[in-house]
């Protein structure tokens, strides 16, 4: 087991992993990714589509190839984001330390931080390897209402940060459209003729 933060980081890009489904993406998502590149001392942020997350049943999943080009559209023209399909080639389910690794293989002149909410980070003992996780890679962990978040002295990487909060989820947008309400304004302009057809 890895063990002890990677070393040699001076002078690496700061790239911000912020895994999801995306099922769709929303304005809450671009508003903390924005937030946490402009705010912390990320250089920029990778949207990584994720094709199933292994701790949750498969729910209605929007194409993963939709939901890639969504995210590409919504984020076009700010140069700190970029959207990954990485573990769209990854053995079925992927998980973060496998991908991470993957990460670091390929993209050797960056330095990873993992970005979760709260409420992740209150079960990540159950991630596959999450102490090589933890021991290896800086984490931002942002709030989510009715999770608290304590962490202690022996983990400088990781830090809780104060990023606004923007209660909207995936499943309110779907469950909207389903019914043929007007959201447009939770959605990135660049995609609401897309998704409110």
């Amino acid at each position: 087991m890895e063990t002890g933060l990677k070393e040699n980081t001076a002078g690496k890009r700061k790239t911000g992993i912020y895994s999801g489904s995306f099922n769709p993406v929303h304005i809450g998502h671009l508003a903390l990714a924005n937030w946490l590149c402009e705010f912390t001392e990320l250089d920029e942020i990778w949207f990584l589509i994720t094709p199933h997350n292994p701790l949750k049943e498969k729910e209605e999943l929007i194409d993963d190839r939709l939901r890639y080009e969504l995210v590409k559209k919504s984020i076009a023209g700010y140069p700190k984001f970029k959207v990954s399909d990485i573990e769209f080639s990854l053995p079925q389910p992927t998980y973060t330390i496998d991908t991470l690794r993957t990460l670091d293989r390929l993209y050797p002149e960056r330095e990873f931080y993992f970005i979760m909410g709260a409420d992740n980070w209150t079960s990540i003992s159950r991630w596959k390897e999450s102490e090589t996780i933890i021991a290896n890679y800086p984490i931002l962990i942002y709030p989510r209402k009715g999770y608290e978040v304590k962490l202690n002295n022996s983990m400088p990487h990781i830090r809780y940060v104060e990023a606004p909060q923007i209660e909207v989820s995936s499943t309110f947008i779907r469950q909207s459209l389903r019914t043929g309400k007007d959201v447009r304004f939770f959605l990135p302009e660049a995609i609401r003729d897309i998704l409110q057809h």
